[in-house]
């Protein structure tokens, strides 16, 4: 399938499968007419087929060493990209960000790593799922950037566009999206 024809059958999935009308409260505490769930996206084989598919491509030329996140809407799309990545020759590892480090074992605030392994000196892009003001990502950004890693860019599924452009250029990191949200509002 073209990235054309790929794109343009995820946004059916998320369509079907994601997006819905009615009001709610969303993370950034902010009340809106529209939400995206991207789990069940995220967790649709074809849906995570195809988000793997599309941020790899889109990321191609990034030369990316780790991809993740936040958890939990990082890690099912940073485990499909990791695994397409190994499928097509060029490993990606993946790592996830706790919102609170554990209180117990390790304690750590990145997990995912192999014993020894770190983010330093490390390419990362930072991906999530749907991102309105860019306050959870930023979370993950700064805990890269704590382990020494290089924060390339934060790339989202979904931008609802509603600051999340402004916030990640205050903060002098890229960002980009597969989708923004008005593709799904003109419906």
């Amino acid at each position: 399938m073209s990235v054309s024809a790929s794109r343009a059958r995820l946004a059916k999935i998320i369509a079907a499968r994601s997006f819905g009308r009615g009001e709610i409260t969303l993370a950034s505490g902010r009340k809106s007419d529209f939400y995206f769930n991207l789990k069940p996206t995220m967790l649709d084989p074809e849906g995570a087929a195809l988000l793997a598919e599309l941020s790899l491509d889109a990321l191609k030329d990034d030369r990316i060493d780790y991809i993740g996140g936040l958890e939990m809407g990082a890690v099912p799309i940073a485990g499909a990209i990791a695994q397409l990545s190994w499928i097509k020759g060029h490993p990606i590892a993946a790592f996830f960000v706790r919102k609170k480090p554990k209180e117990h074992g390790a304690r750590l605030a990145v997990e995912g790593l192999a014993k020894g392994e770190t983010l330093q000196g490390k390419r990362v892009v930072i991906v999530e799922d749907v991102t309105t003001t860019g306050g959870s990502a930023v979370k993950a950004v700064d805990a890269v950037k704590d382990a020494g890693g290089e924060v390339v860019m934060v790339f989202t599924m979904v931008d609802r566009e509603e600051g999340a452009t402004e916030t990640f250029k205050d903060a002098g990191v890229a960002f980009r999206s597969l989708y923004k949200a008005a593709e799904f509002l003109k419906g």
